[in-house]
């Protein structure tokens, strides 16, 4: 198994078994209804080369789970040699710098996001000159972040200044994005209208913080609701895609020096199957890896995650953010 594929698996299962709001949602209570426990759609990570509706699985190119090598380069020397403490004006400064880390998306993202930053306070391990600042907000699906004159950013903006940290220093993102209601429409074009709209909100995000280095791309986790379940599903491949095509060498998403965009990774892939221990005796994990997504990881709208849900997803993130090649050198203390 590659170095890469089997950093996945161990970080998966690990941050699993740890696992096993700004903004108002529904109630916090359990579903009512949790009759949905599989959708019987197949994970990227277990799909591999197999396809869904003709399109390949894997998380990267070839149906492959890793990062290819020419990729994983590129993004460890960004994160050794780019991802600095700066100082407001962006300068490096090694000593009173700060290096800021955002997060971009919806309801979800905020709730998850927010989770992450008690949980990393509590961890120990974090950088000192990291600085986390939610950007997330309720309500704000991609199309908003798409639009790079959009409400959503000026609110950002203010959440920056309120952490006391600039535009400048914003060198990592964290981005977790999906059309209203899972509302995709027909696949794969909904899944490629999303991709779009991914890739106009993380140029967007080059263009106003000109040192946003790195960015980490999250899928949605299960949904217990039917109706919302393929697009939620579908929006893995938006974000596949997007990283697949700069991976590709696609212009408009070129990073780096003189770049339009952050480098792109996954960040992580939460998306499992609802097949649960809770739900079914017997039953099995949603994905091969150990991941799934009982219904009390969910609020009673079955589609936001419930406290459990939400220090689920924290315990991933921080799990990768700590081990992985291209976040250590800024994230870890």
């Amino acid at each position: 198994m590659p170095v890469q594929r089997r950093m996945l698996a161990a970080l998966t299962t690990a941050a699993t078994a740890v696992a096993l709001a700004l903004v108002p949602h529904p109630a916090a209570s359990a579903p009512t209804d949790c009759s949905f426990t599989s959708s019987g759609l197949v994970p990227l990570n277990d799909l591999g080369t197999g396809t869904y509706q003709g399109i390949q699985g894997g998380l990267y190119p070839n149906g492959s789970n890793s990062r290819p090598a020419a990729h994983e380069s590129a993004g460890q020397n960004l994160a050794q040699n780019a991802v600095l403490p700066r100082n407001a004006a962006g300068q490096v400064d090694l000593v009173n710098g700060k290096i800021v880390l955002i997060s971009i998306g919806m309801s979800n993202t905020t709730q998850e996001f927010q989770k992450f930053i008690s949980t990393v306070g509590t961890w120990g391990g974090k950088n000192p000159k990291l600085v986390l600042v939610d950007g997330a907000q309720g309500g704000k699906d991609a199309s908003t972040w798409a639009n790079p004159n959009d409400a959503t950013w000026s609110v950002l903006a203010t959440r920056l200044s309120n952490a006391g940290v600039t535009p400048a220093q914003v060198q990592a993102v964290w981005l977790k994005e999906q059309f209203v209601g899972d509302n995709l429409g027909a696949f794969p074009a909904g899944a490629h209208t999303l991709r779009n709209a991914l890739a106009d909100i993380v140029r967007n995000g080059r263009a106003k913080y000109p040192n946003l280095a790195v960015g980490y791309v999250a899928s949605r986790i299960y949904t217990y609701n039917p109706v919302r379940s393929a697009g939620a599903y579908q929006q893995g491949f938006a974000v596949k895609k997007l990283i697949q095509d700069q991976i590709n060498g696609d212009s408009t998403l070129s990073y780096g020096a003189g770049g339009v965009a952050p480098w792109l990774s996954w960040g992580p892939y939460l998306w499992a199957d609802g097949l649960g221990s809770d739900n079914v005796v017997g039953g099995t994990p949603g994905r091969s890896d150990g991941l799934e997504w009982k219904c009390t990881d969910l609020q009673s709208d079955r589609v936001h995650p419930s406290t459990a849900g939400q220090q689920k997803v924290a315990d991933l993130m921080l799990a990768q953010f700590s081990t992985d090649p291209t976040a250590t050198p800024w994230f870890n203390n």
